[in-house]
């Protein structure tokens, strides 16, 4: 996710927007074929000169990327502008929505190809970013953002769906070998002269950089971080999935790895920007707005670490939703979460305010609008924003029924859901119906998933009012008491 706050005159003055990919979209290929019939990939630095030398498994006239989301700002795609293929005869552009690679004069792709690659930092819609820039030359690179897939045509790509998920798509993952000529990599906490992976789901680091080992968390920091705020990250990180932990029992895997980059002070800026993979939390931080320690400044950050150690129960570690629409119920969940981990840890915090937040965004992105195609919009927010709203409902089901609060939905989701690890949409409407007997509102938040209303306002106020969640309304705006 990328947390962006506009500064003026140097001084914080509000949120305009939050988005992107805490927890990105979950491409899941097809089991992994036979060992001969697959794609090889060898990423190599060799001092300013990346490469990625492919050798494709079979004959095909065109290559689709796996994972081509588009960059959140400009919403244009990446690849064709940072990569460039180094053999006559291909082209790597845009088709549909996807990177493709293709052959000019329609015959297959050369099975041997080499792309030279330029890293920089980019933020992704819903999905990981391709690079972390290190302020001292380190570079992590995403494993993912290798996988390709053969079509029958270049313009086949047209017909593949943004969400793969479900989709019966020929290909799987590559197997990627990791090598820098100046030294060592960092792969999942080691440092290894050379490593070869299928299906890694994590970030590779190139460089010097230091590693700390501390309460669990291993950390790699950018030197040019603020002191104050690699301090906080390196110590309230272990505190808060210390208490997730104790909530809802240990996280799956291995003790997670914690990545920080700094973009630099940028000015008139304050941009967190973050996500989760198995084992490793990769956080971003850009702006001169978080230079110096202050009040709104400290707890944007706790909350930003908050909201991506959740996702290690509830996200790409934990609990995972199905297709790309229901990222609300992993985003929506993981800042419910966050905010109620940071009203237990600091009572000071003002957790209200967080949700009005919520709740405010949520009725301003789902205004006319269903929910469940807000990616395709590139307002991925409402994610976020509806599915804390819709959070609080469950929350305030299950008090009644159970006098519970939203970490024991999780942990009851958790023992429901424990042989697939899927959350599934019908399975969390299909709870909230459960706990609070009343069908009406799954069949309400189902309009404004598939639907839209005119006025969402209306809507979450009965969702409100049926569970006992508090509230009063002022000119029609909903406001948390």
């Amino acid at each position: 996710m990328r947390l962006t706050t506009a500064l003026m005159s140097a001084a914080l003055v509000g949120l305009s927007a939050l988005t992107a990919c805490a927890s990105p979209a979950v491409v899941a290929p097809p089991q992994v074929q036979a060992e001969q019939d697959r794609v090889d990939v060898t990423v190599e630095r060799d001092g300013d000169r990346w490469t990625a030398d492919y050798r494709l498994d079979r004959d095909a006239p065109a290559w689709a990327f796996f994972r081509s989301a588009l960059l959140r700002e400009s919403r244009q795609p990446w690849r064709p502008s940072w990569w460039r293929v180094e053999i006559p005869g291909v082209v790597l552009e845009r088709i549909g929505d996807y990177d493709v690679l293709r052959s000019t004069d329609g015959g297959p792709v050369p099975r041997r190809i080499r792309i030279v690659m330029t890293p920089r930092a980019g933020d992704l819609e819903a999905e990981y970013d391709p690079a972390l820039m290190f302020s001292d030359g380190t570079v992590a690179l995403f494993s993912g953002q290798f996988d390709v897939f053969p079509l029958e045509s270049a313009a086949a790509a047209r017909a593949f769906p943004r969400d793969l998920n479900g989709v019966d798509v020929p290909g799987g993952p590559a197997l990627v070998t990791w090598r820098d000529r100046s030294g060592p990599v960092l792969f999942k906490g080691e440092r290894r002269p050379e490593v070869t992976a299928l299906d890694a789901q994590t970030y590779v680091l190139f460089g010097d950089a230091t590693t700390r080992q501390g309460n669990g968390v291993t950390t790699v920091i950018d030197p040019g971080l603020p002191r104050w705020l690699g301090d906080e990250l390196a110590g309230f990180t272990p505190r808060v999935m210390t208490y997730y932990a104790d909530r809802l029992g240990r996280a799956p895997g291995e003790p997670p790895t914690l990545m920080v980059s700094w973009t630099g002070p940028t000015k008139s800026l304050s941009s967190m920007g973050g996500s989760v993979l198995p084992g490793l939390i990769s956080m971003n931080f850009e702006g001169e707005g978080v230079l110096d320690p202050d009040v709104q400044a400290l707890s944007r950050a706790r909350w930003f670490i908050g909201h991506e150690a959740a996702h290690f129960w509830l996200g790409s570690q934990g609990l995972k939703y199905q297709y790309a629409r229901e990222a609300w119920i992993t985003e929506g969940g993981a800042d419910l979460m966050a905010v109620r981990a940071l009203k237990a840890i600091d009572p000071t915090y003002d957790d209200r305010a967080e949700l009005q937040r919520e709740v405010d965004d949520c009725v301003r992105l789902a205004t006319g609008k269903p929910v469940s195609s807000a990616g395709e919009r590139g307002e991925h927010r409402a994610y976020y924003a509806c599915g804390a709203v819709w959070g609080l409902v469950i929350e305030a089901a299950e008090r009644r029924a159970r006098g519970g609060d939203f970490f024991d939905v999780v942990a009851e989701f958790q023992r429901r859901n424990n042989d697939d690890g899927v959350l599934s949409r019908e399975e969390w409407l299909g709870e909230l119906t459960r706990l609070s007997r009343d069908p009406t509102l799954a069949n309400d938040i189902a309009t404004l998933l598939d639907v839209g209303v005119t006025d969402p306002s209306a809507v979450i106020a009965r969702l409100f009012q049926r569970t006992g969640v508090a509230f009063r309304q002022e000119n029609g705006r909903i406001v948390l008491i």
